[in-house]
Order: C-alpha cells, then sequence, then structure tokens
C-alpha cells in the first residue's frame, strides 16, 4: 500500500474534495478495500490479529497489519497490548468506530439489492 505523494496533484485534489465534501472525507477513511471488512467483523467486539486474519482468509498479514495501523490512526479503532508471555493483542472499534454500524449495515442492504438487480438484468440478457 504506497502513499499518494503530497506534493502530486492526485493528493492536493483529495484534499481539497475532502475539505469541501464531509462524505468524500468519509469515504477517504473507511472506503478502502479492506476498511469495511476489517470494521465488519470488530463491531462483534474485541477481535486478535489471528482471528482477523482467519476471517479475512486472502489478505496478507503485511496489508491486515498496514490496514490496522491505519484505522488506529484515523482513530477508528483501539490497540490494546496486554502485558502476558506470550503477548496478547486486541483489535477494537472505538466509540466513533462503533458508530460506523448503520452505515455498514445500510451498506450490506444496498450491496444485496444492486447484485439481485444486476443479476436480474444479467439473466434476462440470457
Amino acid at each position: 500500500m504506497t502513499k499518494i505523494k503530497e506534493t502530486s496533484t492526485n493528493f492536493a485534489n483529495k484534499k481539497a474534495l475532502a475539505d469541501e465534501c464531509p462524505e468524500v472525507y468519509a469515504s477517504n477513511i473507511i472506503g478502502g478495500q479492506w476498511t469495511i471488512a476489517i470494521c465488519c467483523y470488530l463491531i462483534n467486539g474485541k477481535m486478535r490479529f489471528g482471528e482477523l486474519k482467519k476471517r479475512l482468509q486472502n489478505i496478507t498479514e503485511r496489508m491486515l497489519t498496514l490496514q490496522l495501523r491505519r484505522l488506529e490512526e484515523d482513530k477508528i479503532i483501539t490497540r490494546t497490548v496486554y502485558a502476558e508471555v506470550p503477548p496478547r493483542v486486541e483489535y477494537e472499534l472505538t466509540e466513533i468506530g462503533y458508530k460506523l454500524k448503520p452505515i455498514i449495515l445500510e451498506f450490506e442492504k444496498w450491496g444485496i439489492e444492486h447484485q439481485s438487480l444486476i443479476q436480474k438484468e444479467n439473466n434476462s440478457k440470457e
């Protein structure tokens, strides 16, 4: 996952849009491929890294680590390290992270509707 150079036109355009439009700002934070999926699992409570990795079978450990760090930087999740041997680390949504629940449920509802619509169109073409 590469960062956009802060001197690029693309970065300036994204920043300007995000500054003008709260929807774009929110989309930039939760719009990543894995972000919503991670939040979906964490809505049900705390999870350890290994549990998340098992649920997100196609994600690499490196990408999961990067995504979790980004979500932590954006204050969507918290990371708690317990002083145990071996160390135990748990991730959970923050208060603002839990506010994504109704949004995620609406995304799910919309996704099901949209998939059904596309499937019906594809079936009628056959």
